[in-house]
């Protein structure tokens, strides 16, 4: 009975199709921009992150004093504190035209925080004068309008100071589209406008065998300070994301769309399939198959074209998602919850399906099949 009409066949499976397809591809986007939030905690990797108690997010900077980060270092559990500067500031290039940049300023001793994966070069130059470290994004970016693309050696400036790439890494995208330069923090002070108080973050380790939520709740009690382990701030970023910006409402109405038009597409199709097929069902129910085997039969013929739909959708999201990685735009992210969530909602879609056409069946008189 399903494969044998073939159009309604293939009208159930487009629909389902392009359900899964856009529930799966458009939470994915939605994913991947929830990770860009937090890619400074992705690029810096501390265990602890010691902020002004204002902050909720890592994207939100509020100075701190220089001599917090001695106030850190003299409670007990830690085994190192060290300044971080994170800010965003403009680049000049070459051709005059400017470039945003999140400058990020490490402790020149320890370089912690530094990038994971160096191209070329080598970070230890970062002691060097006037030099930075730049992701590939960021010679990408800083390279439009020129003949070539940035390498070591080459000069830009930043707020009128020269700034010299000693190397290339690579680097987590941030939200903002800015790409990530790294400098040494007494440097990063002087590209960075000037203000009262620089200081963006402490980063912390704690002492080998140390619970780091202990710690950072120590640390919180002894300065005042607000702490979060690295887990804490990376789900304290994206929950704040979700509630202040209209992100998850964007994205939650064409999801629900793809629901909605899923349950419409193949829950009509489905119902339409089944009384074009009552003749059918008729017939096996004056042979002596009860109400409960005909209702499997609907049931299997729902899900079988609602796993065809799923796997093809998916299969589709998926080869988008590959498509669009090497470009980085949009950003793309499909967690394994995601391919359990859009099942569980295709599952409910042809659960729905299925129960307009059981009541049909369960009404059906077997006499049917004797009417002209």
């Amino acid at each position: 009975m399903l494969f044998g009409d073939r159009p309604k066949y293939i009208m159930l499976i487009c629909g389902l199709t392009f359900a899964a397809l856009l529930m799966t591809q458009q939470t994915s986007v939605f994913c991947g921009l929830m990770i860009w939030t937090t890619s400074t905690i992705r690029n810096v990797r501390a265990k602890i992150w010691v902020v002004d108690p204002k902050v909720e997010q890592v994207n939100e900077v509020r100075p701190l004093r220089d001599t917090d980060v001695n106030r850190v270092r003299s409670v007990h559990g830690v085994a190192w504190a060290l300044p971080l500067y994170s800010g965003m500031v403009q680049a000049k290039q070459i051709d005059g035209t400017f470039q945003n940049v999140m400058l990020m300023g490490l402790d020149s001793a320890t370089l912690a925080g530094r990038p994971a994966r160096m191209l070329r070069g080598s970070i230890e130059d970062l002691r060097l004068p006037n030099t930075v470290v730049i992701d590939a994004y960021g010679v990408e970016k800083l390279s439009k309008g020129h003949a070539r693309m940035l390498d070591i050696g080459d000069v830009f400036e930043i707020n009128d100071k020269e700034a010299r790439i000693v190397g290339i890494c690579l680097a987590e995208r941030a939200f903002t589209g800015a790409p990530y330069v790294y400098t040494t923090y007494d440097k990063a002070l002087t590209y960075a406008p000037r203000q009262r108080k620089m200081l963006s973050f402490v980063i912390v380790e704690p002492i080998p065998g140390a619970d780091p939520a202990a710690v950072a709740r120590q640390i919180s009690a002894d300065t005042g300070l607000r702490t979060f382990t690295e887990d804490e701030f990376f789900w304290s970023t994206i929950w704040w994301y979700v509630y202040n910006t209209g992100i998850p409402i964007s994205f939650g109405t064409t999801i629900a769309l793809g629901f909605i038009v899923g349950v419409g597409v193949s829950g009509q199709t489905f119902y339409t399939f089944i009384l074009e097929n009552l003749r059918h069902l008729g017939a096996l129910k004056a042979m002596g198959a009860s109400n409960w085997t005909l209702i499997q039969m609907v049931v299997l013929q729902a899900f079988t074209v609602g796993l065809l739909g799923y796997g093809i959708g998916v299969g589709l999201a998926a080869l988008f998602g590959y498509m669009v990685l090497d470009k980085g735009q949009p950003p793309f992210y499909m967690p394994m919850q995601l391919l359990v969530f859009t099942l569980v909602v295709i599952v409910l879609i042809c659960a729905i399906s299925a129960l307009l056409a059981i009541r049909k069946v369960m009404k059906l008189d077997a006499a049917v099949v004797f009417r002209g």
